[in-house]
C-alpha cells in the first residue's frame, strides 16, 4: 500500500467527493441547515452555487426540500451534525425519504457523530444515529475510517439510488488508506489477518483496532482486523469467515453496543456460525472534553479492545 496522507477529518472529504460526483455526470444538488461551515459543505456551494442551498436552522424542512428534489430526479445530499440528522429528523427521513418509491435517492452526510464532537458535550455526541439510521429499511449505513475512505464511500452512495446515511467525524484522525486503497459498499477490509480472535471495527475505533492487535501480538495471540466501514449491508461473508476462521469476535465503535454495528455483526452470527463475542462501545452518555481525552475517558483504547479480545477468546471451546 502506498504511503498514507496526513491526519485529516473525515467531515473534510464531503465536498471534494461532490464535486467528484459532478464531475463524472451525477446530477447533484447540496442542502445544508446553518452549519455548512462545519459540515465543509460550504466549499461546494462556492464551486457550484446553482446546486447548493442552505435553509437556515431547519433541518426537518431540509429533508423534505431533498425528499421532493429527489422524486424530481436529482441526486439529493443533506447535511448537518448527527444528533439533528438523524436525531431531530427521524419522522421525516421515515415518512418522506425511506417510505416512497421504496426510498429516495437522499444521501445524508452527518458529521461530528459519536463522543469525539469533543467540547460540545453529552447533548451534541451522538451515540444513537447508527441505531436509528441502519432501522430505516432501504438506507444504506457507513462509518468510513479516514478521510480517503470517506471521500470514496460518499462518490459510492451518490453513484447508487439508494437513500443513504455516512457519519462523517469532528476531529482531524490518522490516515489509513493510501490512494491506492478503494472503497466498495458493502465489502469489509481485511487490514489484518490472524487466526486466534477478529476485531471488527468501524470510524475512529478502526485505528484503535490495529493498535489492540500490535497488543496483543506482543502476548502471541494472532488478530485479524477488519474495517467494517459498510454497517449496512453488512459483509456477511466476511463475518462468517472471521467466525469459522478465528472462532472468536470482538467489535467496536462509537456508538452504544446496541444497534450499530456490534447488533449487526452478532445478528449475521446467530443466524449462522455463533462463535464468543464482545463489544466495545459506548453505554452512557458524555462529557465535554477534548476529542482523544474522551475516547480514553470512556475507555475506547486499544488496551479495552485487546481486554474484549482476551475475554472472547477465553469462552471458545
Amino acid at each position: 500500500m502506498t504511503q498514507a496522507a496526513p491526519a485529516a477529518a473525515t467531515r473534510e472529504a464531503y465536498p471534494y467527493a461532490l464535486i467528484e460526483l459532478v464531475e463524472q455526470g451525477v446530477d447533484v444538488v447540496a442542502i445544508d441547515a446553518d452549519l455548512s461551515v462545519s459540515t465543509m459543505g460550504y466549499q461546494f456551494g462556492e464551486r457550484y452555487p446553482d446546486r447548493w442551498y442552505t435553509v437556515g436552522v431547519a433541518e426537518q424542512n431540509m429533508v423534505g426540500i431533498a425528499a421532493g428534489l429527489a422524486a424530481c430526479g436529482k441526486t439529493a445530499f443533506i447535511a448537518s451534525f448527527a444528533v439533528f440528522l438523524p436525531g431531530r429528523c427521524y419522522d421525516q427521513l421515515r415518512t418522506s425519504v425511506a417510505q416512497p418509491r421504496g426510498g429516495l435517492n437522499v444521501k445524508c452526510v452527518a458529521s461530528h457523530g459519536g463522543i469525539t464532537v469533543g467540547e460540545d458535550g453529552m447533548s451534541a455526541q451522538a451515540i444513537e444515529d447508527l441505531a436509528l439510521a441502519t432501522s430505516l429499511i432501504p438506507f444504506d449505513v457507513v462509518v468510513p475510517a479516514d478521510f480517503e475512505a470517506a471521500k470514496q464511500a460518499i462518490v459510492a452512495v451518490g453513484k447508487t439510488t439508494r437513500p443513504a446515511y455516512v457519519r462523517t467525524g469532528r476531529p482531524k484522525v490518522p490516515a489509513i488508506y493510501g490512494s491506492d486503497y478503494r472503497f466498495e459498499l458493502g465489502r469489509a477490509t481485511k487490514l489484518r489477518d490472524g487466526s486466534d480472535v477478529t476485531l471488527i471495527a468501524c470510524g475512529v475505533l478502526v485505528g484503535i483496532a490495529l493498535e489492540a492487535a500490535n497488543l496483543l501480538a506482543n502476548e502471541g495471540v494472532s488478530a485479524r482486523v477488519l474495517d467494517m466501514a459498510t454497517i449496512k449491508p453488512i459483509d456477511r461473508e466476511a463475518v462468517l469467515a472471521a467466525a469459522r476462521e478465528t472462532g472468536a469476535i470482538v467489535t467496536a465503535e462509537e456508538h452504544q453496543t446496541t444497534g450499530g454495528l456490534g447488533t449487526a455483526v452478532a445478528r449475521v452470527l446467530a443466524e449462522t456460525v455463533p462463535v464468543p463475542m464482545a463489544f466495545v462501545g459506548v453505554d452512557r452518555y458524555g462529557t465535554s472534553g477534548k476529542w482523544d481525552e474522551l475516547l480514553t475517558y470512556f475507555d475506547l483504547t486499544p488496551a479495552r479492545v485487546a481486554a474484549a479480545a482476551r475475554e472472547a477468546i477465553s469462552r471458545k471451546r
